[in-house]
């Protein structure tokens, strides 16, 4: 099976949240590998920055959360995955067309889905709530 994760999933995987126990609860009951963009790497960099800079996250808790993150990418637990980006915007464009104004989607909600689209992932696994509506409206396993 080919899985998704998005950005707020993980954060709450490798970051101590409200949603951690349920995410860590869903990561450790699968075996297969999840997909891992650039664009995971760049909002999960930056959500470990802002949490140092909010005083959510000590510089040592956002470093151990990076070193975590390196790990499972080593592991192959994150499988690194290259993107064709156009094909992937494009899509995204006709999804927001269609879909934004009857959920709200904003503009990430529709680039991850449509990233997962691409890469051929068919389970989608998030806490936002618009991502979950769209993928769940193209036929998206959606968990949790």
């Amino acid at each position: 099976m080919i899985l998704y994760a998005d950005t707020s999933l993980l954060v709450s995987y490798y970051v101590s949240d409200a949603n951690s126990v349920r995410a860590q609860t869903l990561l450790h009951a699968t075996t297969d590998p999840l997909i891992f963009t650039g664009l995971h790497r760049l909002e999960l960099r930056n959500a470990l920055a802002l949490g140092v800079f909010r005083q959510i996250l000590t510089p040592a808790q956002a470093y151990a959360a990076w070193s975590n993150i390196t790990q499972d990418i080593r592991s192959r637990r994150l499988f690194p995955q290259p993107v064709n980006w156009a094909p992937v915007f494009r899509t995204a464009a006709q999804w927001a067309a269609r879909h934004s104004g009857g959920i709200g989607c904003r503009t990430l909600d529709i680039l991850h889905v449509a990233t997962a689209w691409k890469l051929q992932a068919r389970e989608f696994l998030s806490f936002d709530g618009r991502q979950r509506t769209l993928a769940q409206q193209l036929r998206f396993t959606v968990k949790p």
